[in-house]
């Protein structure tokens, strides 16, 4: 996809071959690689939001944690406003990009207040000169999150789940970074609150013109807040084009799998709607298949599928790795 990375400026993120892979014991002195992310490319303009979607265990988390240096990547490259990101470069960088956890629950300290949680980052980074100075930006990120000045002395199991989501965002927010990484920030939430956190991610977005990398499963929501969409199976990239192109024409026979699973408000297209059911399961990233990683569970698969991987193509300014995409 080296057509799509033509110009440093004009983007923000660019992912180069990213690869992670896991050594797994698998014997009496074997380890064998799980290849969680498997070759995966893409980048992301300033202000945009890259949605990243596919079912779990596809290695959506691992590219999100990789970009962060959360892991040491196998091979690939990670540049961040042209500046590649290793283990020097990554320490200064780490103000500029930051992430939003999926689970509330576990991603905040029991033992620290808000105050503490959102201001932990400041005292990192040595970011304020007087208590005065870091209480207020404290409280101006609480403001700016939805949360009440009272609410500063509390700790997190006093909270709701989408409150803490919102200590969860303010905290990542509270350095002012670029980029912000949200990994499945809603899925652990209440359906009702899922809206209210994805519309308070917008109007941050706008307001403090941040950049994100949305990672999610819930593929409603992902048409909703992003103007991209790469879509993940088994470690590989296998759509990647404008939110709207891939919802109205998706070319991979495993998008449209995807999107036939999403439920029409109207209940008689609902009734009509053609559902796509995915035979088999998701192989194992331990022991991939030949060929195109889909061929075992694709209506399409012809022995070439099976024997060689398809080349990620670009058609009208959307890219799509399949033989057989035109059929």
């Amino acid at each position: 996809m080296s057509e799509e990375v033509k110009n440093k400026s004009e983007y923000l993120v660019e992912v180069r071959d990213l690869k992670q892979y896991f050594p797994i014991k698998t014997g009496f002195m074997k380890t064998t690689p799980l290849k969680a992310v498997d070759g995966v490319s893409f980048s992301i303009k300033p202000g945009e939001t890259l949605g990243l979607v596919g079912e779990s265990g596809c290695g959506k988390t691992t590219v999100g944690r990789s970009l962060l240096r959360l892991y040491t990547p196998t091979s690939g490259d990670v540049f961040f406003d042209g500046e590649r990101v290793d283990e020097k470069s990554i320490g200064h960088m780490r103000r500029q990009m930051q992430m939003v956890f999926q689970d509330p629950y576990s991603s905040l300290n029991p033992r620290m207040t808000v105050e503490d949680i959102i201001g932990e980052p400041l005292d990192v980074h040595k970011l304020y000169t007087s208590r005065g100075e870091r209480r207020d930006k404290i409280l101006h990120l609480m403001e700016l999150v939805g949360l009440n000045a009272e609410h500063a002395t509390r700790y997190a199991h006093e909270f709701s789940g989408g409150q803490r989501q919102r200590v969860g965002i303010a905290r990542a927010l509270i350095l002012q970074p670029e980029l912000v990484i949200c990994d499945e920030p809603i899925s652990a939430l209440d359906v009702s609150i899922q809206a209210q956190v994805v519309n308070l991610l917008e109007k941050l977005q706008h307001e403090l013109g941040l950049t994100y990398l949305f990672i999610a499963h819930d593929l409603a929501m992902v048409r909703y807040i992003s103007q991209k969409v790469a879509v993940m199976y088994l470690g590989q990239i296998v759509e990647l084009a404008d939110t709207e192109d891939l919802y109205t024409n998706p070319l991979h026979p495993y998008t449209k799998a995807l999107l036939s699973s999403i439920p029409l408000p109207d209940p008689q297209k609902e009734k009509n709607k053609q559902r796509i059911i995915l035979q088999g399961e998701l192989p194992s990233p331990l022991n991939p298949p030949n060929g195109c990683p889909f061929n075992t569970r694709c209506s399409r698969a012809k022995e070439i599928c099976k024997q060689k991987l398809p080349e990620m193509k670009m058609i009208n300014n959307r890219y799509v790795r399949c033989h057989f995409y035109d059929e």
